[in-house]
């Protein structure tokens, strides 16, 4: 079960004085004319100001968003004053909702003491923000929720449970299974049996997978984040190893981008690694150091939610107490930094288009040479090189600052996907949006009427419905596609049952279903063998 769906209270139940149920009986017949919420004459048959804990009991169990904290907070006086028992006898009921929440995500119950206080610093001094850092976090990235990465000729499945699946190429032993043979058949990965997977990060030849307890395993090529065919990594790992460099940081997210790979600490920290010198990402070091080194500059006292890897930029949705912010470092070419300009930036820096067009991003998405936000009001925003039509804005022109994708403007997105020149948007309705580069069919609009006319990689500059997600009768929760600009890309669509589709490329079993002899790749999505639920 998701830590976002468990029930558990820990909340503790203070003078609620036992009654009779013939007592309640009478009291709801002959007092509903004084009933009063808050008691401030006399408490009817709710009196909810004499037991606060009730009103906690209440605030917890509906999984408040901790924005509707703060209202209840703003609005009433009732919720501002001390609630007079533990854990913090002074803290406000809106407080003490919100810590209860913290506590039972999955990332929060082993912290210490003195840990959960400096995370509660850093996100502003108060348990409203350090929840919406966590739930932030948990939706943008699908933490402790079942996934799929489509990575660059193999495929990494996570299911909710914590398993995790590998299918594909596997030449540099990237599947984790003891071998170099490519497999089609997804399999488990059976070494780590018993240890919980909550996120995976794939590059070209190279795996990553973290566990619950925050501990890092990777396989494949030794080096991860030298270039792609590099003289780098010529050893290669089979099966899982624990990253030693990473042990003593509690890691929650790992993004493999070109030339680097970058981590994220529980406490929001980012810390990267093999870059190369220069100071290309905030930190002076040497082509073959491998130890990790957290990002100086704006983002050293700023929690970070989320990473995303793209060519040798990454991106950070940053979470302040004034709202949601995006940052962006490394290679400038294509304006994929979002600065308004096509310059290499050495040290995070804030993107400020999102300011003027006021909207707060609430997922990010770095492709190999473009970028997207999805902001909490739905609106998708891309930016970047816009060959293909990989942005959206019906031409291939490129933009170096942040636009809204207009073609969208009726449509609520809540999560987007990018990849080498595609993107992909799912709607709130579970609806799918694709556009960009058609080879490889991996946009999935190659129905058999587009083959029949011979348009089946045809490039697509508007968001289309993929028609083909639409005719499964599923909600699609996730879509990932691949962003390697060395590989034909294949797409992972995942529904809310836990279903995984697959089409694009599958030369190498990446899509994780058998393929007819001379068949390279699969035009409709085909329903992979495997239960993520």
């Amino acid at each position: 079960m998701d830590a976002s769906t468990s029930r558990t209270s820990s909340v503790q139940y203070h003078n609620i004085a036992e009654q009779p149920i013939a007592a309640t009986i009478v009291n709801s017949t002959f007092q509903r004319q004084v009933r009063h919420c808050f008691g401030n004459a006399t408490p009817g048959e709710f009196p909810l100001s004499a037991n606060p804990s009730i009103v906690l009991h209440v605030l917890t169990g509906c999984n408040l968003d901790p924005q509707d904290l703060a209202t209840l907070e703003a609005t009433c006086s009732f919720f501002r004053q001390p609630a007079n028992f533990a854990p913090d006898n002074e803290l406000s009921l809106a407080e003490l909702a919100a810590l209860d929440m913290c506590r039972k995500r999955a990332i929060f119950k082993p912290m210490t003491q003195e840990q959960c206080h400096d995370l509660k610093q850093k996100c502003g001094g108060s348990w409203k923000l350090v929840l919406r850092f966590l739930l932030a976090g948990e939706a943008c990235s699908r933490r402790e929720k079942s996934h799929a990465v489509a990575g660059p000729g193999h495929s990494i499945a996570v299911s909710s449970k914590g398993g995790a699946y590998s299918f594909g190429s596997n030449s540099s032993g990237q599947l984790g299974n003891g071998t170099t043979e490519e497999e089609w058949r997804p399999h488990p990965i059976r070494s780590l049996q018993g240890i919980r997977i909550i996120q995976a990060a794939v590059g070209a030849g190279r795996t990553m997978l973290i566990s619950d307890t925050g501990k890092v395993y990777a396989f494949g090529k030794e080096s991860f984040g030298e270039a792609e065919y590099g003289v780098q990594g010529s050893k290669v790992v089979t099966t899982p190893q624990l990253v030693e460099s990473l042990k003593d940081i509690f890691v929650v997210q790992a993004a493999i981008g070109n030339f680097f790979t970058a981590v994220l600490s529980r406490e929001g920290r980012v810390y990267t690694f093999s870059w190369g010198n220069e100071t290309k990402l905030g930190h002076q070091t040497e082509q073959a150091d491998l130890e990790p080194r957290p990002l100086l500059g704006a983002l050293e006292n700023i929690p970070v939610v989320q990473i995303a890897a793209g060519y040798c930029y990454l991106l950070a949705l940053a979470c302040q107490p004034s709202g949601m912010s995006v940052y962006s470092v490394g290679c400038g070419l294509g304006g994929k930094l979002g600065h308004g300009t096509r310059t290499d930036e050495k040290v995070p820096r804030l993107i400020e288009q999102f300011q003027t067009l006021n909207i707060q991003p609430a997922v990010v998405a770095a492709g190999a040479w473009h970028a997207a936000v999805v902001g909490k009001d739905g609106r998708v925003c891309t930016w970047g090189w816009g060959r293909y039509g990989c942005l959206g804005h019906g031409n291939e022109d490129c933009e170096s600052a942040p636009k809204v994708v207009e073609a969208l403007s009726n449509v609520k997105a809540v999560y987007v996907a990018t990849g080498d020149y595609t993107t992909f948007v799912v709607s709130d309705d579970g609806s799918v949006y694709s556009f960009g580069c058609g080879e490889s069919s991996s946009l999935g609009h190659n129905t058999a009427a587009a083959e029949a006319q011979g348009n089946r990689h045809s490039n697509v500059l508007f968001p289309e419905v993929v028609t083909s997600l639409k005719q499964l009768n599923e909600r699609v929760v996730q879509i990932s596609l691949t962003n390697s600009i060395y590989w034909n890309a294949h797409t992972f669509a995942l529904t809310e049952s836990g279903k995984l589709y697959a089409f694009g490329a599958g030369d190498k079993g990446q899509l994780g279903v058998e393929l007819s002899a001379n068949q390279t790749e699969r035009a409709i999505p085909e329903r992979v063998d495997i239960d993520l639920s």
